[in-house]
């Protein structure tokens, strides 16, 4: 069976391949993991892929040496959810009130720059899906964390958030500048850089302090950006915008809210698998148990944009957003 590798997977493999550290290739190893199309022909890629994941984890616990401490790489923040937005901008931003708006997370909020040390990851709700929002440690012109590259390549989705009160000029050349470095934006031209293209993530551009800030300030803002990035204007304090967020960085995860059903039983319709769009029954069965999966009989489909109720549908039925799927293992 052709392996039929997705353009995520290939990106994925594009970032192991420049990873400079053992911990990006951490990272990026478990991207490919987590984005390769699961079935019999991708079956010892995937083998592949852990069995350079247990090498370095072991690498890393062992320090290179007997005896030594544990390496733990803060940067590297386990994804959760159906996708993961990191938050990224210069000190005093707002970005912490906006992980500690959206998210149940200790978030330590305060009025001086520098509070946040360290990614922290926190899980922000979108209807009946949970998104993973990690806020970062800030940047400015002069200093950026050496880790954060690592968390941002991570990424599903980045936010440069933009403090609508302060200078956001300066704000907005800061970060495109540092994301532009590591190849993090999408190309002006997109046939210049082949490997731009492949590490560039979705971006979004939220603008924090709206009731504080002078009339038009954002307005001016874009008149003087050259890129063509999405903006969010949000207010922590008052919350307006923030739904507006959510709703946005779910839309740019791309992924389908899927319904299991065991059979003779009510489906589940609390906490949907979540997977990307175009994904199949197949793929679905290969989620939620690999080896269940080999026994696939049939599936059933309800709610679908495609089949009548209660219809039974192929392994390569192509699953629709709330879609209800019974799964028969034999």
């Amino acid at each position: 069976m052709p392996a039929n590798l997705t353009p995520d997977y290939k990106k994925a493999e594009d970032w192991y391949r420049s990873a400079a550290t053992e911990e990006e290739k951490l990272s990026a190893l478990e991207e490919m993991l987590r984005v390769i199309p699961k079935h019999k022909g991708t079956e010892s890629l995937q083998a592949d892929i852990k069995r350079k994941m247990s090498k370095i984890r072991a690498s890393l616990e062992s320090g290179g040496k007997k005896g030594a401490a544990k390496h733990v790489d803060v940067f590297h923040i386990p994804r959760s959810g159906a996708g993961q937005v990191v938050l990224i901008g210069m000190p005093n931003t707002g970005k912490s009130s906006i992980l500690a708006e959206l998210t149940n997370a200790q978030v330590h909020v305060a009025d001086y720059p520098f509070s946040t040390e360290k990614p922290v990851p926190g899980m922000m709700k979108f209807e009946d899906v949970q998104i993973q929002l990690v806020d970062t440690p800030p940047i400015t012109a002069e200093f950026a964390p050496s880790g954060l590259v690592n968390t941002l390549r991570s990424a599903d989705v980045i936010a440069i958030i933009i403090d609508l009160s302060g200078d956001v000029l300066e704000q907005m050349d800061v970060c495109t500048t540092y994301l532009d470095s590591h190849k993090l934006l999408p190309p002006l031209d997109a046939q210049k850089d082949a490997e731009w293209v492949h590490l560039a993530r979705p971006t979004l551009v939220v603008a924090t302090k709206s009731d504080i800030a002078p009339p038009g300030t954002l307005d001016t803002l874009k008149e003087l950006t050259s890129r063509p990035f999405e903006y969010i204007q949000i207010s922590s304090k008052t919350a307006a915008g923030l739904d507006i967020f959510a709703r946005r960085c779910f839309e740019i995860l791309d992924v389908v809210r899927i319904y299991a059903k065991k059979p003779g039983k009510e489906p589940d319709m609390k906490e949907p698998f979540t997977l990307p769009r175009g994904s199949t029954v197949m793929d679905l069965a290969y989620h939620i148990h690999r080896q269940l999966a080999e026994t696939l009989k049939s599936a059933r489909a309800w709610h679908s944009a495609t089949v009548h109720d209660g219809q039974s549908v192929p392994r390569d039925h192509e699953l629709t957003d709330k879609e209800i799927i019974e799964l028969h293992f034999g």
